[in-house]
This record gives structure tokens, C-alpha cells and sequence, in this order.
């Protein structure tokens, strides 16, 4: 009976850790540091923190601020500020979920 009732208190102890773990949405601004086919790396100047964001090889949702035009993930170049659409999930990897593109004042691109 107590063998029972540790195991039932480890399986809801664990099921409320991968529940308050689990995939989560949150967005990120900062300055492209690293881009490749696979990962992004941006850096918030504001906080000093820099986050990695992995992206699937056939990535598509790179926007413009304003969201009506779309960019292929060869358009981010280092040095660009990006705005980050993510979630995390319980293993602690961050996806990216969209990628907006802006200016260095935080515009979209094209109205400086």
C-alpha cells in the first residue's frame, strides 16, 4: 500500500512538472547576432541577454513589421534588428515560431 501511494505522488509530481514545463509563447526583440540554416541567435541590448532560437530547414514566416510582406530566412543578416515569435518546449528548446524583420528603430523596414 505505501508502495502504491510513492508511486501515485511520483506520477503526479512528474506530470506537474512536464505540465509546468511545457510549450509556452513568448516574444523576443533584439539584434541578429548568428543566422543559419537552422538556428538564429539574437542579442537584447536593453537586458544584456541573448537567446537561440532553433528554425525548421523549410522555415517560411519571415515578415516584414507590418506582416504583408514575406521574406525568405536568407534575408536576415547579423547586425538586423528582429522581432521573435516563440515557444519553449519542456526539453528547453526555443522554436521560433515567426520572425518579423524591423528597422534599427524598431519600424518596419522601409520607413526610416
Amino acid at each position: 500500500m505505501i508502495h502504491r501511494s510513492l508511486r501515485m505522488i511520483l506520477a503526479t509530481a512528474t506530470a506537474v512538472l512536464l505540465l509546468s514545463q511545457a510549450a509556452f509563447a513568448a516574444v523576443f526583440y533584439g539584434i541578429t547576432v548568428h543566422v543559419s540554416t537552422n538556428n538564429i541567435k539574437v542579442h537584447d541590448p536593453k537586458s544584456g541577454q541573448t537567446l537561440a532560437f532553433t528554425v525548421t530547414p523549410k522555415f517560411k514566416d519571415v515578415f516584414s513589421q507590418d506582416g504583408k510582406t514575406t521574406y525568405q530566412m536568407n534575408a536576415i543578416r547579423a547586425g538586423q534588428y528582429v522581432k521573435v515569435y516563440y515557444d519553449q518546449h519542456f526539453l528547453g528548446l526555443r522554436h521560433a515560431d515567426k520572425i518579423y524583420i524591423l528597422t534599427s528603430r524598431n519600424y518596419k523596414m522601409g520607413s526610416q
